[in-house]
């Protein structure tokens, strides 16, 4: 019998025009309840005593010894003596805050580790192929698994950045997977793969999403925003194409965020054009964001956006090293990303935490440029304000 892998299944699928990739079978047992129908568990009350608690607030700092008291789903206290409900002894373990990731294509994950070592199967033609013959159940089972990856990795917030949009059902089928999952998410509406960098993206799914958003936020857990393509992506886009998909998601008063200034077009000041294009704000959050000049540094500030780096998909697909130190001198709120497991194989975020601090390191040539506790503050507390 021979041996056939993953990638070519799924290269045969895609040649073969499957509108789907799972079995019909596994299709048929896909949960197909609205987001609106999910409920969360019942939530108690407990108390975590005798546990070395990390607040990750400066103003706080740590407790030995200290006490997280929760109430129907809500810390209401912290520090020595908290108590009430059950209590769970949390002798010689740490309490800190979930990780918060500020970026990651959830949509794709079913494709881990395809990006490959020729330029045909690298990361874009990728996900621009096998993208076009997605179903909304083939976004519902990637994100799926992102979501319970998050929640075992310790994150408790993640960035489900959409941009395989293919009609209101693929968006509904991604809020659909985050809500069954109990995770804090935004879902952030994105454009088809495949659509022409000359055509608008059609509005109607984030507009349908933002009129009856109470009806998909899982009690509040989840926020919409926009995925946005900017003004660059294999070349520039003209303004008659982006400028109403920004103008809509301001209408609609989401926050915006952006892939800018990775590899390509580094001779072009992208972050300048955005900002002298009056397309910054603090509604608006930048990806990536590595080739970006001093001046464009304080252009950020000046506008109160935020930027998300991720330094294993950067690395691993090229971009460069993240200027991390450099926007940590500023007020510039950064968050860390998981960006995409077709590139990195992984969504550990530790591992990331880990990888962005010996980039620091190394770019400095020093041991002690970036603590272990500068690098986790990155991963909870800074990236809260990244997602503002």
């Amino acid at each position: 019998m021979c041996e056939i892998c993953k990638r070519d299944f799924i290269c045969g699928a895609a040649a073969l025009g499957m509108t789907g990739l799972f079995s019909s079978s596994s299709r048929a047992q896909t949960p197909r309840s609205d987001a609106s129908t999910s409920r969360l568990p019942a939530r108690g009350e407990f108390t975590i005593a005798n546990a070395y608690v990390m607040t990750m607030e400066r103003d706080f700092g740590d407790f030995a010894g200290g006490s997280v008291h929760v109430r129907d789903g809500e810390i209401v206290a912290v520090g020595h003596g908290a108590s009430g409900g059950e209590t769970i002894d949390g002798s010689g373990m740490i309490v800190m805050p979930g990780l918060v990731e500020t970026h990651w294509h959830m949509w794709n994950t079913i494709f881990r580790s395809f990006a490959g070592d020729r330029p045909e199967d690298g990361y874009f033609p990728t996900v621009a192929r096998f993208g076009q013959q997605m179903t909304p159940d083939d976004i519902f089972q990637s994100t799926r698994l992102s979501a319970a990856e998050a929640i075992n990795s310790g994150m408790t917030f993640v960035h489900s950045w959409c941009h395989n949009v293919r009609s209101t059902a693929h968006a509904e089928a991604d809020i659909r997977a985050l809500a069954g999952a109990g995770i804090r998410a935004r879902h952030s509406c994105g454009w088809p793969q495949g659509l022409p960098d000359t055509q608008s993206a059609d509005q109607t799914p984030i507009e349908t999403l933002a009129k009856n958003w109470s009806s998909y936020s899982n009690e509040g857990l989840l926020t919409l925003g926009m995925g946005w393509r900017g003004q660059f992506r294999a070349g520039p886009i003209k303004p008659e194409v982006y400028q109403p998909e920004f103008d809509n998601a301001r209408r609609l008063g989401l926050p915006i965020t952006v892939h800018v200034a990775a590899a390509a077009h580094r001779a072009v000041n992208q972050v300048e054009l955005l900002y002298k294009s009056k397309l910054m704000g603090k509604d608006v959050q930048l990806i990536h964001a590595l080739a970006i000049t001093p001046a464009e540094l304080a252009m950020i500030e000046e506008s109160g956006a935020a930027i998300s780096t991720s330094p294993g998909s950067e690395l691993r697909i090229g971009f460069g090293f993240p200027p991390i130190s450099e926007i940590l001198a500023t007020r510039i709120p950064i968050g860390i990303s998981i960006d995409t497991s077709v590139l990195t194989g992984s969504s550990n975020m530790f591992g990331v935490l880990k990888l962005a601090r010996d980039c620091e390191n190394a770019r400095a040539e020093s041991e002690f440029k970036l603590t272990a506790r500068r690098a986790l503050e990155l991963g909870t507390i800074e990236g809260a304000r990244s997602m503002g």
